[in-house]
C-alpha cells in the first residue's frame, strides 16, 4: 500500500508498504530515523516513542505519544509524526533543554523515548499554560523505563519545563496539509470489504497484534483496520448510557468512563502505560478476548453489552448480547467469520450502586494482571438488592462471578455477608499456576479483594498503596 503522511512539515511517501510492516521497522530501517530505538519490540520500555497528531471531530489536533514498535507502519496515513531528531530547529526544543539542564540522561538509549514522552506533555499541556505537576509528569512518563535509574533528574526535567513560542507549532498550516492526505470509509462499506475477505486480519491499535507480528513472526497477507471508520472512533452519550465505538482507544474510552465515574480513574492509569492507552482500543482488547484482558471484567460488572455487524451479502445485520457471552472458551469466540465487533455499550450509573475494580500485578503499569476482579453492587435499606462481579486470569476466560453473585443477592450488606462472598469467589473458580502467580495466590487474592471492597463500602481509605500521597517537597 502507499503511505502518506507529515514530518517535518513534508509529506512522507512510502511505497509498497507490508501490511505487517511496523512503524518503528518504517522509521529505522527505510527513513533512517536512528532516533528510535528498539529496547523490546513489545510495547513495555518506550525506547521508541513517537508522537503523533490527527485532528478531532472538531478540527483541533490532539498530540498523543505511541509505541512505535507495535504500531503498524499503515495507521499513521494522513497523520503528523515526531521523533526526537524532529523537534529541534536552531536551538534545543525546551524538552530537550530540561533533559540537559537536569542531567537527565545516562546511558542515553532510553532518552529519546523520555523525550517524545514529555514533548506530548508539552504540546498538550505546558503550551496551553499549565504547570506540571508531579502526577502530570508520572502520567505523561508512565510507559518509559530507565534501566540507569535516573527517574528523579528526568521527572526534575518535566517538573520544569517551560513554554517557548519559539516552538510553538503552526496548527492551522498543519491541519492543511493533513486534510487532503487522511482516508477514511464508512462502517457500511467496512463491512462489505470484512465481507470480501473474512480471511484478512482485523485490526485497530495493534498493541496485541503487533506482538504477535514481533515475537511469533506472523505475517498477514491483508488487513482490514477498523480506526479506519471515523464512526468506530466515536463516543457518545444519551439517556441508556455510554456508547463506546470499537475503534475508540483505551485512553480515550477509558477518559469517557470516568466522568460517569470517577473512581476508575486509578485503575485506568494500571492498565497500561500512557502510550500503550494512546494505541490500544476499547473494542480490541474486548474482541481478543484474553482471559487476563483488563476491561472485560470491569465491563461485565457494568453490565455492558456489546453491538456486533456483518453484511451478509444483501443487507447489513446486527446483534446486541451482553459482553460475557461472547466467550466460548480460551480464545474462542462467537463471532462469524466476517462478524465484527462495532460497539460497546456501559450503562448509566444508577442509584445506590457501589462500583470498584481491582488489578493485582507486580509492576504498577505496562504488566499483566495475576486478577482482576470488578464488583458492583447497588444497595436499598442496607440489602443487596443487586451484584455482578467481573473476574480475570482466574478462568479460560473473562468470567462473571455467578455463583457468588446468587449467594449475595438479598442478604443484608455486613462483614459476616462479605466473608461469605469471599469464601463463595475462591470456590467459584479454580485458577491455574503461571509465570505471573500460583493458583493458590490467585485464589488468596480473590478472597482478600472482596474484604478490601467490604472496607471501602464502609468508607475505610488508606487500604492500598494506591491511596498513599506523597509529600513532592519530601523527594
Amino acid at each position: 500500500m502507499k503511505l502518506q503522511f507529515i514530518r517535518n512539515h513534508q509529506v512522507v511517501e512510502c511505497d509498497n508498504v507490508p501490511p505487517t510492516r511496523m512503524l518503528l521497522e518504517l522509521l529505522r530501517e527505510d527513513l533512517r530515523v536512528t532516533s528510535c530505538k528498539e529496547g523490546c519490540a513489545e510495547g513495555d520500555c518506550g525506547a521508541c516513542t513517537v508522537v503523533l497528531a490527527e485532528p478531532d471531530s472538531h478540527g483541533a489536533l490532539i498530540y498523543k505519544a505511541v509505541n512505535a514498535c507495535i504500531r503498524l507502519a499503515s495507521s499513521v496515513q494522513g497523520m503528523a509524526l515526531w521523533t526526537a531528531q524532529d523537534i529541534a530547529s536552531d536551538a534545543l526544543h525546551p524538552v530537550q533543554q530540561s533533559m540537559l539542564s537536569q542531567h537527565a540522561s545516562q546511558c542515553g538509549f532510553c532518552t529519546p523515548g523520555f523525550v517524545m514522552s514529555l514533548f506530548a506533555l508539552y504540546q498538550t499541556q505546558v503550551q496551553q499554560g499549565k504547570t506540571i505537576t508531579r502526577n502530570d509528569a508520572q502520567h505523561a512518563l508512565s510507559g518509559n523505563l530507565c534501566r540507569c535509574t535516573g527517574y528523579q533528574s528526568i521527572m526534575q526535567a518535566a517538573l520544569s519545563l517551560k513554554a517557548d513560542p519559539q516552538f510553538r507549532i503552526d496548527e492551522g498550516a498543519l491541519l492543511k496539509q493533513l486534510l487532503p492526505l487522511k482516508k477514511a470509509m464508512s462502517l457500511a462499506d467496512f463491512l462489505k470489504e470484512r465481507h470480501a475477505k473474512p480471511q484478512a486480519q482485523l485490526v485497530a491499535g495493534t498493541t496485541d497484534v503487533g506482538l504477535w507480528i514481533n515475537k511469533q513472526h506472523k505475517n498477514f497477507e491483508s488487513v482490514h483496520d477498523l480506526t479506519t471508520v471515523a464512526e468506530l472512533k466515536r463516543i457518545t452519550t444519551d439517556d441508556d448510557g455510554l456508547h463506546i465505538g470499537a475503534a475508540a482507544t483505551l485512553e480515550d474510552a477509558f477518559t469517557a468512563m470516568q466522568v460517569q465515574r470517577p473512581q476508575l480513574k486509578n485503575f485506568a492509569h494500571r492498565f497500561a502505560g500512557l502510550p500503550v492507552r494512546n494505541s490500544g482500543t476499547l473494542g480490541g482488547n474486548v474482541a481478543n478476548g484474553s482471559p487476563i484482558g483488563d476491561s472485560m471484567p470491569l465491563l461485565i460488572s457494568l453490565g455492558a453489552t456489546v453491538s456486533l455487524a456483518r453484511f451478509d451479502g444483501v443487507a447489513i445485520q446486527t446483534r446486541d448480547l451482553p459482553l460475557e457471552k461472547l466467550y466460548l472458551g480460551y480464545r474462542k469466540n462467537i463471532f462469524l467469520p466476517d462478524e465484527v465487533l462495532t460497539h460497546i455499550h456501559v450503562p448509566m450509573p444508577g442509584e445506590g450502586e457501589f462500583s470498584r475494580v481491582y488489578k493485582v500485578s507486580k509492576r504498577f503499569e505496562d504488566d499483566i494482571s495475576a486478577v482482576c476482579l470488578a464488583i458492583h453492587m447497588t444497595l436499598v435499606g442496607g440489602r443487596v438488592q443487586a451484584i455482578s462481579m467481573g473476574a480475570g486470569g482466574v478462568a479460560a476466560v473473562p468470567a462473571r462471578a455467578v455463583q457468588t453473585e446468587a449467594v449475595l443477592v438479598g442478604k443484608t450488606w455486613s462483614e459476616e455477608a462479605a466473608h461469605i462472598g469471599a469464601l463463595s469467589l475462591q470456590s467459584e473458580f479454580a485458577p491455574i499456576s503461571d509465570m505471573r502467580a500460583s493458583d493458590a495466590y490467585r485464589q488468596a487474592v480473590l478472597g482478600q479483594l472482596m474484604k478490601r471492597f467490604w472496607l471501602e463500602t464502609q468508607g475505610h481509605t488508606q487500604v492500598s498503596l494506591a491511596d498513599i500521597t506523597v509529600i513532592e517537597e519530601l523527594l
